[in-house]
């Protein structure tokens, strides 16, 4: 169990913390109190210890800052947080909900189906296979069919994302068109970061997938197995690289 979410006094303690960081420096704890639904007291006696900890200091009557130590603690448990929150909706709930597939046959409700990714999207197979669901509706070759009761990991193997950097419209104009365009041939979807990308990316002839929160969407087709390129400025590719991190996405970086 993440730390914040052990005991009711874990999870205010991080409330609390929270709330301070963001009224920071002239801090009410009055207004903590009704934010985070404790007395004033109980605030008081939070802060006290936060300032013990080494994780808030006090400025003056009322004034108090969060310290290096405690933004990273506040980081680090949102962090911690987050990746519990993404384990219930993707491993428990997952197991239990309905999805939407694309019967690659006729099928019937209730039928036990193999389950797969192609161009990124879940198709449903009859008969049983290591990834299975069992149907929810009926459906024809080619239509929507629901699909749950998930059991066993499907066989994928994750895309790669090929960042490539252009410069920013004052440093002048992009020279690499031919190795954007070489990059980007055969690959089914490419993202653009800046208006610089977009127009590179038209000058080599190739209309991108999308220009927004590139980084993003390149990370989730390589999630479900296609491989990707973002065309973004140097100013942008930063956001770009971060996003691909934190999906875990493999990916290089190219001028």
């Amino acid at each position: 169990m993440v730390d914040v979410l052990e005991n009711k006094r874990a999870a205010t303690r991080f409330r609390v913390l929270v709330e301070i960081a963001e009224r920071q420096p002239a801090v009410s704890q009055g207004e903590i109190a009704d934010a985070v639904g404790v007395t004033s007291q109980a605030v008081s006696e939070y802060i006290r210890e936060l300032v013990d900890d080494g994780l808030v200091e006090k400025e003056g009557r009322s004034r108090y800052r969060v310290t290096k130590e405690g933004v990273d603690w506040v980081f680090q448990s949102a962090t911690d947080v987050r990746r519990f929150a993404d384990h219930v909706t993707d491993d428990v709930l997952g197991s239990v909900q309905e999805d939407a597939a694309i019967a690659t046959a006729d099928l019937e409700e209730g039928e036990t189906v193999t389950l797969s990714l192609s161009d990124g999207l879940l198709h449903a197979d009859p008969g049983g296979g290591d990834a299975t669901g069992v149907t929810t509706t009926s459906a024809a070759e080619g239509e929507v069919v629901g699909v749950t009761g998930f059991e066993g990991v499907i066989d994928l193997n994750p895309g790669h994302v090929s960042v490539i950097q252009v410069p920013p419209v004052r440093s002048g104009p992009v020279e690499n068109i031919d190795d954007i365009a070489a990059a980007c041939a055969d690959v089914p979807i490419v993202t653009a970061a800046g208006v610089e990308s977009v127009v590179a990316l038209r000058d080599a002839g190739i209309e991108p997938t999308t220009h927004f929160a590139a980084g993003e969407v390149a990370a989730a087709a390589a999630s479900r197995g296609l491989d990707a390129v973002v065309v973004a400025t140097q100013d942008t590719v930063g956001r770009v690289t971060d996003a691909l991190r934190d999906a875990s996405v493999d990916y290089d970086v190219t001028q």
